[in-house]
């Protein structure tokens, strides 16, 4: 497959292999290079599909050279729906930076490996704005309210045992991450190829339901740490809701209005 991402298989694991230097941002060719690629490994004999990057990231985020431009192209949601509602599982292989719609990308996969110092992270805030692809959502269901509110608030990225240890990724390697990826995805095969959606995780949620009060804590803090500005408290509000609603289609609601009234704000 030409263009901005490759496709290859593997036996039975079609790799797709984004390629766009230096760092894979979210361009519209990776994104219906992606959608054209998930489409193919659906209708191939494969039975996993493992997604990374070539060069020094996996996805770095969005394109900013996009930002105001009309191109059309498949829409990040599109294309993160496809990941998660693919009949085969999906593999992230994160070979560098995954950050901000990077992340909400592996979070769509049912598996993530990942190198030890790549950093994974959600750093929306910093533009004053919150993730609007997912991330409050799955981090929440994933790794728990704690942890979202601390890297989403913060907008630091995490590698390492961190990430391994918080439940962000499932697997570290030092090196040779395809081929890691694709032994991972070779036991799934065996296994029976079952599909592990984060948006249908629910222990992590339920067990924060019986500590609300950490949002209050989150709250409190926002007049010392996050003085005057709006992205904070609306990061709190979506990941409650990711808590407090048992249906994942309404907290993703909550999280794409907020998303909205952040990237309006003329703050």
């Amino acid at each position: 497959m030409k263009g901005k991402v490759h496709y290859e298989k593997k036996g039975e694991i079609a790799l797709l292999s984004i390629d766009n230097p230096p760092v894979n941002p979210l361009s519209s060719g990776v994104r219906q290079g992606l959608y054209d690629g998930l489409q193919k490994a659906k209708a191939d004999d494969v039975k996993a599909i493992i997604i990374t990057g070539m060069h020094s990231g996996f996805i770095a985020g969005a394109d900013i050279s996009e930002f105001g431009s009309n191109i059309e192209s498949a829409p990040l949601s599109n294309v993160l729906e496809e990941i998660e509602q693919s009949p085969k599982p999906v593999i992230a292989a994160i070979n560098g930076a995954a950050l901000g719609g990077g992340l909400e990308t592996a979070l769509c996969c049912d598996y993530r490996i990942a190198l030890n110092n790549a950093p994974v992270g959600l750093p929306e805030v910093k533009l004053g704005i919150i993730p609007g692809a997912g991330g409050t959502q799955r981090l929440t269901r994933l790794a728990g309210a704690k942890v979202a509110l601390d890297l989403i608030l913060s907008g630091r990225p995490v590698s390492g045992k961190e990430a391994l240890s918080s439940g962000i990724v499932d697997q570290l390697v030092d090196d040779q991450i395809i081929e890691a990826s694709i032994q991972f995805a070779q036991k799934i095969i065996r296994e029976g190829a079952k599909k592990r959606k984060v948006r249908d995780m629910t222990d992590k949620i339920l067990a924060d339901r019986k500590q609300l009060e950490i949002f209050d804590v989150a709250q409190k803090s926002l007049s010392t740490l996050y003085r005057n500005q709006v992205a904070p408290e609306k990061i709190i509000h979506a990941i409650k809701a990711a808590v407090t609603n048992d249906d994942f289609d309404q907290g993703m609601t909550v999280e794409r209005d907020v998303f909205y009234e952040c990237f309006t704000n003329p703050q």
